[in-house]
């Protein structure tokens, strides 16, 4: 179920191995942060092809390799492809066990004993997860020959890469086999995904009737048994690293999500549930305005509305009843509800899946509750029966939307041509109506959104980057999410501005335009558009990641001299001779600096914020430069105050702890219930408080202990938790305004030219923004929100009384700091996503460390 509440808030941490020349730089391709990968083979093993890899190291790891799932990374092979399956120790800690369900060390021997059933099961490794488990991708479809296969891959590719040409050809529309993707288990403890796939898994593979049959002839079913098998076994909603991944896919931090990605991109679903729970009754999908603006959305709702209908019969159809089994009737927001939950942000597995040409995507939430607080009260009996009669539901949703998909899949096919055509051709997206989405009533001006996509964007090279290295893993970001990248082979000139050789041009001209234009557009303020939203809405890339970028709303592409990527170029650099400067305006150059401390490098921090290297130190440099993909350049600053290793003591969200490791600092994870249980502060540097820490709830002890550190020690705080603590120690004199809570998006920001703030870029993010007031007479303000209405794009309005809005913010202080502290009001480090924001957490981290320790 998506919560009231934004999930955890969610890295990277990883060196690559290095080759080093002296004066030069060996770069060879060496993924870091990459996921586990399967062996070539496992009993009798599936051969796994190579990823569509960026060859690259750090600055990669959120592209990191999963395994090619595409059928021409083994054209030799049709379908199926058996695998013998390594058993899973038994483990009688699963919360599975309990609820009567399929323990994750089951599924492997299940999975075994449903190929041996007949020829129409294939099981592949697509990935592992945080705590390294196998995430199982089962594919049922009727057996193909090597050759039929290679077609099948032909006409995908075909149907993405030229639809005009798809639309026409007619062996598409008769033997093409409608992709179909079942999602299950995203979140941990909404369990009963899963069981009803095997299930439905087991039916499909025996059954002899003639609807099977054809069923199987006519399509490729895709069943992900469980995308969080971490989560399954401990019984919590998140994976091993404490995110929630239904809010990832933008960001694509961790390497389940990635998975479900290259899934999504290699078999190209036309159509695809997510399973969840607990809604009573059983909510479907489509929902409630605003949707989200790069969609094909008339495409999306038609098909959309119209699997829910059969789904919401199904389901009903089952016989549950209120009264006998504690079971509502279905609910669809899109018709019974007038907003609260949105397909806005692209964040939801549903709603990434549209921009890869699914024209049917739905999250199903099952009904009856078996987690949390019920998990621990109910009997075990009540229990297995909401479970029973939850896999009956989720079974039932797969079922119809089977029916659906053989009643529909020459239009639904129809459908994901049209989506790429108009990516293609730059054709406009049609407004939903009642004339244009016929068969959907109640559509009203409330649920349209279009956008207007600009000709191109430009990440430009040179002088008019601010980072190359942000640059260049943005691009290989985009490139992971099978957007199309070229780079200029020469200096052109493009919308009225000149551009270096080098620079990357991302046409929007492309079948996934609605993806490239997610990613990298500013977004849209829609504060006055409705009174709340479900989760996040604003998220540029274009302005969050550190890299410069450049909307081009007209110009003629053809002339620019440019040839497609399959990665970024690397940037890594280090001057020939001198001393060394690091600029820290990217986590890539904040982990290469941790690196030289952990090695004992003399390092000195200048007065911008930047880190001065000695050049005794450029045997390490170029190591760190070819791993991190950072430039150390020359410099004659020699004056600046000795860094040393920081240790970090850090009570924060899951999020921002994978942040911190990212950026390789040394994290120790405090709370209150840890101090207050005696804590070792000989062990930490600095003290960073974003969330779990309350010093009214600390003991005496734990109050001294705290307070003695920070009379020697720094503090970063965020929000109105760190804020807090510094006012109860007397670290910081200011008084931390709260706006609105549910306020969240990208806003305008001045950067003051001190070390934390220096170089960062004029654009942050906010959930429940802080700004501060009352400061003391040796606070400095390192950033302040910008005037007129700071919000870029999400959702801020005041609260009912006035105040809390965005008005209230502009001009207020966002960062400031004194000589023992750094608050932040701003959401620098909000589930590992905003990656331009990074570096103030990590230059505020050093300034305190060395200030006070």
């Amino acid at each position: 179920m998506r919560p009231p509440r934004p999930g955890p808030r969610s890295a990277l941490s990883s060196v690559a191995a290095v080759a080093v020349t002296a004066g030069s730089l060996l770069i060879a391709p060496h993924p870091a942060g990459a996921d586990p990968k399967p062996p070539v083979r496992e009993g009798s093993a599936l051969p796994q092809g190579a990823a569509k890899a960026p060859a690259s190291a750090a600055r990669r790891a959120l592209s990191a390799p999963v395994a090619d799932l595409s059928d021409t990374a083994d054209s030799s092979r049709g379908y199926p492809r058996e695998q013998i399956l390594s058993p899973d120790p038994e483990n009688p800690a699963d919360k599975s066990l309990k609820l009567g369900l399929t323990p994750y060390h089951a599924i492997a021997p299940k999975l075994n004993a449903l190929q041996a059933l007949g020829d129409r099961v294939s099981v592949e490794i697509a990935g592992r997860s945080a705590g390294g488990h196998r995430l199982y991708l089962v594919t049922v479809t009727a057996p193909e020959t090597a050759r039929q296969t290679r077609d099948q891959a032909r006409m995908r590719e075909l149907i993405e890469s030229a639809p005009q040409s798809a639309a026409k050809d007619p062996a598409v529309k008769r033997k093409y086999k409608t992709p179909v993707f079942f999602n299950n288990n995203i979140h941990g403890n909404e369990w009963e995904g899963t069981d009803a796939a095997l299930k439905l898994v087991e039916r499909l593979a025996t059954a002899d009737d003639t609807r099977t049959k054809d069923l199987l002839a006519r399509n490729r079913l895709y069943f992900n048994i469980t995308a969080n098998p971490d989560g399954r076994i401990a019984g919590t909603r998140t994976n091993a690293g404490g995110f929630d991944m239904n809010r990832d896919f933008v960001t694509a931090s961790q390497p389940e999500v990635r998975a479900m990605r290259q899934i999504q991109i290699d078999k190209q679903p036309a159509v695809m549930l997510d399973l969840h729970g607990y809604v009573n009754g059983t909510l479907i999908e489509p929902t409630t305005p605003p949707h989200g603006e790069n969609y094909e959305y008339d495409l999306f709702l038609k098909n959309t509305y119209a699997n829910a209908l059969g789904m919401e019969s199904a389901v009903n159809g089952l016989g549950y009843t209120p009264e006998k089994d504690g079971v509502d009737p279905v609910q669809i927001p899109f018709r019974d509800s007038a907003e609260g939950w949105d397909d806005w942000p692209p964040i939801f597995t549903p709603q990434y899946a549209a921009f890869h040409g699914t024209v049917a995507a739905h999250t199903v939430e099952i009904p009856l509750q078996v987690n949390n607080t019920a998990y621990e009260s109910l009997p075990v009996s009540e229990l297995r029966r909401r479970s029973a009669i939850n896999v009956d539901v989720a079974g039932a949703a797969m079922e119809a939307t089977l029916d659906f998909v053989q009643r529909r899949r020459t239009s639904l096919i129809a459908d994901q041509i049209e989506v790429f055509r108009r990516g293609a051709t730059g054709a406009a997206q049609v407004p939903v109506s009642e004339e244009t989405v016929p068969g959907v009533p109640g559509i009203g001006p409330e649920d349209v959104y279009t956008t207007e996509f600009p000709r191109a964007y430009v990440i430009p090279a040179g002088t008019g980057q601010r980072s190359a290295t942000a640059a260049a893993r943005l691009v290989d970001h985009l490139l992971a999410n099978d957007v199309r990248v070229t780079r200029a082979t020469h200096a052109f000139r493009l919308g009225g501005r000149t551009y270096a050789k080098g620079s990357y041009v991302v046409d929007m001209r492309q079948p996934k335009r609605g993806l490239a234009n997610v990613l990298l557009a500013d977004g849209r303020d829609i504060s006055d558009k409705v009174s709340v939203m479900y989760d996040i809405s604003g998220w540029s890339l274009g302005r969050l990641w550190g890299a410069s970028v450049v909307e081009v709303e007209s110009g003629r592409l053809s002339a620019v001299p440019a040839r497609p990527v399959t990665a970024a170029a690397r940037v890594g650099y280090v001057a020939p001779r001198g001393n060394l400067r690091l600029r820290l305006d990217s986590p890539q150059e904040i982990a290469a600096l941790n690196s030289l401390l952990k090695d004992g490098v003399s390092v000195r921090q200048a007065a911008d914020g930047s880190a001065l290297v000695p050049s005794s130190a450029r045997r390490k440099a170029v190591a760190l430069a070819r791993s991190y993909d950072v430039a150390f350049d020359a410099t004659r600053t020699v004056r600046g105050t000795p860094l040393h290793r920081v240790r970090v003591a850090a009570a924060v969200t899951a999020g921002e702890l994978f942040a911190l490791r990212e950026m390789n600092f040394d994290v120790v994870p405090v709370s209150t219930a840890i101090l207050n249980a005696g804590f070792d502060w000989s062990t930490a540097d600095v003290l960073f408080v974003s969330s779990g820490l309350s010093y009214g709830g600390l003991n005496a002890s734990a109050r001294t202990a705290l307070t003695g550190f920070l009379t020697t020690h720094g503090l970063v705080g965020r929000g109105t938790t760190g804020a807090s603590l510094a006012s109860a120690t007397g670290q910081l004199t200011a008084t931390a305004v709260q706006g609105n809570e549910d306020a969240n998006g990208v806003v305008r920001v001045v950067n003051s030219d001190g070390a934390v703030t220096g170089e960062a870029p004029d654009h942050g993010f906010v959930y429940a923004p802080v700004w501060f007031t009352d400061l003391g007479p040796d606070v400095t303000v390192e950033q302040s929100y910008g005037t007129g209405n700071p919000l870029v794009s999400g959702h801020w309005r005041p609260l009912d009384d006035g105040t809390g809005g965005p008005a209230a913010a502009a001009g207020q202080a966002s960062v400031v700091s004194d000589p023992n502290t750094v608050l932040f009001g701003t959401e620098p480090l909000f589930r590992d996503h905003p990656k331009g924001e990074f570096p103030q957490v990590g230059r505020a981290l050093f300034t305190m460390a060395h200030t006070s320790g």
